[in-house]
């Protein structure tokens, strides 16, 4: 296979392909997070790997991935380094959302650049106002990921009508000329995911570059070729909501791979062990995280199937349906942290080194955990709700 992934590359490819670049990613960690992006020699190899191109439809060299192949290619990049992961993560995420709207947005962000990356945040922080042929906008969208990589951004914005008021909501996708990128993200974990702030300033935004969300979260798509591509009918916010734990399930595995391979050479501490791999207790506990994480990748597995198979046929998975998958996120959110800690606890005091990837990792993992949509306070609710008959949205519209 060559070094750059072609148009007909299945994602099986893809995943070797970064699988393979997983110690540069690894390497170049470091460096990302004080850049506070992820360095340009490790996304020029997840581009050439094709990882960036999952959520783009095939008529435009794209992928149209499902959503468990979404997991799959986000948790091998977050496998080398959480921030790469989770920049795959939500590049490839926000071009499926552009792949719901018309063919006419679709030729303009893909039509001569089939690497084209939309970054995105669906939250309406904005004023628009209506016009002839569309909107104009005002705004500032913060956690906007892969910022500095974008070429187009999908920003939400509420709808009025033409007395002003506000009757909708909707998703704007606008090009880069079109606004500034305000350095905001300076937090503890995801540093290299550059999540900036995104910044408009009366911006015409012409109808077709407008989704409307509500019917959206009903499956009701503005893609004129849903007949011929189920990537493009999967469920709005289940697939919204899974991809988020992609990374998470990368992040567990290279903590988990991590600390079995120290715990062969690694003393503890204060004891008569000369390996924690001679320690029943230190057995035990590693028996314990390693079901912990199949938990997670089941509860994934679940989901992404739940979610596939109904845009395979054509259906839209019921309220209950998708509220189990807003859990089965938080859970696995959940399951991967806890692990983490578990696996930073038999590692010991070491893990939090500077020089030490653990402590990176649990860095990562726990701040792309508290994502909203992976909030489990609310995904919980909206599943318990759903579970004793209650299906109206009084917790969350994102079902």
């Amino acid at each position: 296979m060559s070094d750059t992934i072609t148009a007909q590359a299945t994602v099986a490819e893809v995943i070797e392909q970064i699988t393979a670049i997983a110690p540069l990613l690894r390497k170049n960690g470091a460096e990302g997070e004080e850049l506070r992006r992820v360095p340009d020699e490790s996304i020029a190899a997840l581009k050439a790997a094709g990882a960036f191109r999952l959520g783009t439809p095939q008529r435009y060299g794209g992928l149209e991935a499902t959503a468990q192949e979404m997991l799959d290619v986000a948790a091998a990049a977050a496998y080398g380094d959480g921030g790469a992961g989770w920049v795959v993560t939500l590049g490839n995420v926000c071009g499926w959302l552009a792949g719901l709207m018309s063919r006419r947005l679709q030729d303009e962000i893909w039509g001569d650049d089939p690497d084209a990356f939309v970054t995105g945040v669906l939250a309406p922080t904005a004023s628009a106002v209506r016009v002839d042929g569309g909107y104009r906008v005002t705004g500032k969208w913060f956690y906007n990921s892969g910022s500095y990589l974008a070429t187009w951004a999908g920003v939400g914005i509420p709808i009025p009508n033409e007395a002003g008021e506000i009757v909708n909501q909707g998703l704007a996708v606008i090009p880069r000329a079109d606004y500034d990128i305000e350095e905001t993200w300076f937090v503890a974990g995801m540093r290299s995911s550059a999540s900036n702030c995104i910044v408009v300033n009366d911006v015409f935004v012409p109808d077709h570059r407008v989704m409307m969300v509500p019917p959206a979260i009903g499956g009701q798509y503005d893609n004129e070729d849903l007949a011929d591509e189920p990537t493009h009918r999967t469920a709005f916010v289940p697939m919204l909501a899974l991809v988020l734990i992609g990374a998470q399930l990368g992040l567990g595995r290279a903590a988990f791979d991590y600390v079995v391979e120290k715990a062969a050479t690694k003393s503890i501490a204060y004891s008569f062990f000369a390996t924690q791999a001679d320690s029943t207790a230190v057995q035990l506990e590693l028996a314990k995280v390693a079901l912990l994480l199949d938990t997670a990748e089941l509860h994934a597995r679940r989901a992404a199937s739940d979610i596939d198979s109904a845009a395979l046929a054509g259906t839209y998975p019921t309220y209950l349906t998708r509220a189990r998958v807003r859990a089965d996120t938080a859970l696995v959110a959940e399951s991967v942290t806890h692990a983490i800690d578990q696996l930073i606890s038999v590692h010991g005091a070491g893990a939090f080194a500077e020089s030490n990837p653990l402590q990176r990792i649990w860095r990562d993992s726990n701040t792309a955990a508290r994502h909203g949509v992976v909030n489990p306070l609310v995904s919980y609710e909206v599943y318990g709700k759903a579970l004793v008959g209650n299906e109206n949205p009084v917790v969350s519209p994102l079902v």
